[in-house]
């Protein structure tokens, strides 16, 4: 019973999340459908800034802690709205609460491995080859932007991150990918008011192909450190025939 109170937390959170996305929710954060309300968005937000960044900020928060798949659209949803440097500031400030809610509530559920030396082989070297290079294992899974967000929190619960370096990697991290992001849905932004509405242009426009390039930047970053990190295995010294 104390094993199941203790994934309570996380239960409930991904329920929600589960919730959410088959709410449809996320379909009102859609470039095309935020397209046809951007003005309308954007006078709302001209009458009450304040209550309009809380709102954003609450609802990536939500959306991260909850592992809802798809948060992306909210991430451009803020660049579209809020504009390049507030979104970004908005976003990284909701991702990084979000993703500190599903941490803890991981880290709860999966206790701390006191039994660690039960676990099967796999599992122990995963746990220490991590704890051999936390820093560097962190900050990989944090910037490169193709793995699940969510996924990562709570594989980072269970490796036992510490709290600070969770927090430092997923704001720097975070900042980088979800800057981008922002700045795509920015560009995306004024492309729409440009030409009222998502078409081709699009796929042309380097405002908008300037931040896909970014993330696929992004995504080899930590590609290239870990090259550069791995040392190169001297070649063999030749051997001298004997006479």
């Amino acid at each position: 019973m104390r094993q199941i109170r203790s994934f309570l937390p996380l239960i409930v959170l991904i329920a929600l999340g589960v919730a959410l996305f088959f709410s449809g929710v996320l379909d009102r954060f859609r470039p095309d459908t935020l397209a046809a309300e951007q003005a309308h968005l954007q006078g709302l937000i001209a009458m009450h800034p304040i209550l309009s960044a809380l709102a954003h900020v609450g609802a990536v928060m939500l959306a991260i802690a909850t592992g809802l798949p798809g948060m992306v659209v909210l991430i451009m949803a803020g660049g579209m709205l809020f504009g390049v440097i507030l979104g970004a500031l908005l976003n990284i400030v909701g991702v990084t609460l979000g993703a500190l809610i599903l941490f803890l509530a991981s880290r709860r559920a999966f206790g701390d491995h006191s039994h660690g030396e039960q676990a099967p082989g796999l599992v122990s070297r995963l746990r220490g080859g991590y704890l051999a290079q936390p820093i560097g294992y962190t900050f990989f899974l944090r910037l490169v932007p193709f793995f699940p967000f969510g996924g990562v929190t709570v594989a980072l619960a269970w490796l036992r991150c510490p709290l600070w370096l969770f927090v430092t990697a997923t704001a720097l991290g975070g900042l980088a990918m979800t800057g981008i992001e922002t700045w795509l849905g920015a560009s995306l932004a004024k492309n729409i008011g440009t030409n009222k509405a998502i078409s081709t242009d699009l796929l042309h426009d380097p405002q908008v192909l300037w931040p896909m390039i970014g993330l696929v930047l992004l995504a080899l970053v930590p590609l290239a450190i870990n090259k550069l990190r791995t040392p190169k295995t001297p070649a063999p010294c030749p051997q001298t025939p004997e006479n």
